[in-house]
């Protein structure tokens, strides 16, 4: 069975975003390797907002070449959105109940594994859930002070297993964690 992977980036304090919503310091290597990622998955989960705000991006037209292509490859795989809202969207399909035996469906029949995109609140409900299976945090060298934790209001305990790290020329470092 494929699995459902949380890949994201998060400041060295655990922000996933600034105060004011933004990513900008986010950094993207050539040699993070992020289009061998996008070739792994074909399905990206998303929280509503966050859908409403990168599901369907289309980078600038003076974008260089590289955004435009993970852009692509990114809109190129199965959306699928989670909305307490009734929406309808010919790029994506929505949940709005029954999240885990609809992700037991997705996940069976999936043919790669998935991308838990996010927003916070989305990643909340999967980890209480016990649905993510892989953990994947890149941290980067950058202090926020403020900002969308990463894990806001956890509950219960999550247990992990560290089963690799990569550190690249930026600084950031990939942590990469198994559900137990």
């Amino acid at each position: 069975m494929k699995q459902i992977i949380l890949n994201l980036a998060m400041s060295l304090d655990g922000f996933i975003e600034g105060p004011n919503g933004e990513t900008d310091w986010c950094i993207m290597d050539d040699d993070m390797d992020f289009d061998a990622f996008l070739d792994s998955i074909d399905t990206i989960l998303y929280g509503r907002i966050s859908y409403e705000q990168w599901g369907n991006y289309q980078p600038d037209e003076n974008a260089e070449k590289p955004e435009k292509e993970m852009w692509t490859a990114i809109h190129s795989k199965n959306k699928v959105v989670f909305s307490h809202q009734s929406r309808t969207d010919k790029n994506a399909i929505y949940i709005s109940d029954n999240i885990a035996e609809k992700m037991a469906e997705i996940k069976q029949n999936a043919k790669k594994d998935l991308w838990l995109y996010g927003g916070a609140h989305l990643i909340k409900t999967f980890i209480g859930l016990g649905l993510v299976d892989v953990y994947k945090i890149s941290v980067h060298p950058v202090v926020l002070g403020s900002g969308k934790p990463l894990f806001e209001s956890i509950t219960d305990r999550v247990q992990l297993q560290l089963t690799n790290t990569k550190i690249f020329r930026s600084g950031v470092v990939e942590l990469t964690y198994h559900s137990m």
